[in-house]
């Protein structure tokens, strides 16, 4: 087989020490040197400095948790790195250690046989860290909301069953009346909105429960720890409004799509980046991303075409936002919704929605145009003669008699 770099390195990258391995070839002959560093800055810079006195010009990893990335820090600029998927990169069974991982990457770096992961550049990966602890925050905010829920419930108040939002404005001024003692359901209810669609007396006979003092400390934790991570998640705003400053014009231009808000379009430019050269075609992107049916064929018999994981943070966003694109009326996006849905299911469905977005998103990022709906009778049109044929049909199955004939122009 081809040898494409002849001075190249193999990383096993642990926690604690870094197994390197520098193939050499000299003439027809290979020559492999191990040795083991910890994972110290200075102990990586002498990583670093081994790496260079031998010569190589190509250095390979495996994507191990997040203890590559100190690594990668210390050698980008010098090296030409490739981070490796270690489910991509597995050695023979019964063979597996260090030094062999090493070793083994070296040999398959050396020959091109490594598939290179998207590794954004450093501000991308800043934008990353910030939009993915949001949305863990905002996670841990809906579970205090759903925790406060339980405890009204164990003490048999059904504000959740009158209220749209216990954690309203409403919902929050009751909930500090009971934490500081007040048992008087009328009272209670007084302190909520004209706006309510439940009146005085439904709120009153909602509230009316047995609130103990147990009920009440539980009430007063929750809600600080949500106040507290909702002043958090704003500050993390703030501060994912500051990061995206040098890609606002992309910003724009996403949440003109369907279904994309301006969270989705942080996340989508986060995910992805702003330099799409590092998809080849816009098929790369979707593959990547886990919104492609996989190819497991054999003896002819088309076996499981479940999707694959792909990026986890970018695919849930990019659910949510189809599902919100299902929903816009008069858009190319419904009318493809409710196309496969009718065949496939609204599962199938809203992932091709998915994919649909992520395709505009990738075009709108990589030039400068404005997005530019194809109408909710764009499928339609790419084969009138089966269209109006099915519903032909359909008016037949009702007791009609139905003669096609095309309009005169």
């Amino acid at each position: 087989m081809k040898v494409l770099y002849e001075r190249c390195a193999g990383l096993d990258v642990h926690k604690e020490t870094v197994v390197a391995c520098v193939r050499v070839m000299e003439g027809a002959e290979v020559r492999r040197e191990v040795r083991s560093f910890a994972t110290t800055t200075r102990e990586l810079m002498a990583l670093a400095d081994w790496l260079r006195e031998a010569g190589c010009t190509q250095v390979a990893m495996e994507s191990t948790g997040v203890y590559w990335k100190p690594v990668w820090h210390v050698l980008e600029g010098e090296f030409a790195l490739v981070l490796a998927n270690a489910a991509h990169i597995r050695n023979v069974p019964g063979r597996k250690s260090d030094v062999n991982d090493a070793t083994w990457i070296a040999d398959l770096l050396a020959h091109g046989l490594i598939r290179a992961s998207f590794v954004p550049p450093g501000s991308i990966q800043e934008l990353r860290d910030l939009t993915r602890t949001r949305k863990q925050l905002v996670r841990e905010i809906v579970q205090h909301k759903q925790r406060i829920q339980k405890v009204l419930e164990d003490a048999n108040v059904k504000l959740g069953s009158v209220v749209s939002d216990v954690l309203g404005e409403s919902g929050r001024r009751m909930l500090r009346a009971m934490i500081a003692g007040e048992q008087d359901p009328h009272k209670l209810a007084a302190l909520g909105s004209e706006r309510l669609a439940a009146s005085p007396e439904t709120l009153a006979e909602a509230l009316h429960g047995r609130v103990t003092a147990h009920h009440r400390f539980l009430l007063k934790q929750h809600l600080a720890m949500i106040e507290h991570l909702e002043k958090t998640v704003s500050e993390f705003e703030a501060q994912i409004e500051a990061a995206l400053e040098p890609f606002r014009a992309v910003i724009e231009r996403l949440v003109t799509i369907p279904g994309v808000s301006a969270t989705a379009a942080h996340v989508i430019v986060a995910e992805i980046g702003v330099d799409m050269s590092r998809f080849r075609t816009v098929g790369h992107l979707i593959s990547w991303a886990g919104l492609c049916p996989g190819l497991n064929e054999s003896a002819g018999k088309v076996k499981s075409r479940t999707l694959r994981n792909g990026a986890p943070w970018l695919k849930t966003v990019l659910v949510q936002s189809g599902w919100a694109a299902s929903r816009s009326k008069d858009s190319y996006l419904r009318s493809q919704f409710l196309r496969i849905k009718s065949r496939r299911g609204p599962k199938k469905a809203v992932m091709a929605v998915a994919a649909s977005i992520l395709t505009a998103a990738y075009h709108l990022v990589r030039d400068p145009v404005a997005y530019r709906d194809l109408g909710p009778v764009y499928l339609l049109r790419l084969d009138h003669g089966r269209a109006a044929e099915r519903l032909a049909e359909r008016i037949r199955k009702l007791g009609y008699q139905v003669e096609i004939r095309k309009a005169a122009a």
